[in-house]
């Protein structure tokens, strides 16, 4: 499975939580107790090892809050014919 970063522009967030809805991973929350500079609470991710970065949050997010890294996969190697 493919390895992904997940960077959020906190002071963009409007904390509307569709990230939250889509990510398959259910990696993503919005911050308990804590504000941005717009007074929303943002979102933040909580198990960073376990995203995959498949980006469905950047796609869905009004916002773009959302910038996403994925590593690339490694190529399996075919057995050469014989």
């Amino acid at each position: 499975m493919a390895k992904g970063i997940v960077l959020i522009d906190e002071d963009r967030c409007k904390g509307c939580g569709l990230c939250v809805t889509v990510c398959p991973k259910h990696i993503l929350r919005l911050a308990e107790g804590r504000f941005n500079a717009k007074g929303y609470q943002p979102v933040e991710v909580t198990a960073p090892e376990a995203c995959t970065g498949c980006a469905l949050c950047a796609v869905i997010c009004p916002d773009v809050v959302f910038t996403v890294y994925r590593q690339r996969r490694k190529p399996k190697r075919v057995p050469a014919a014989a």
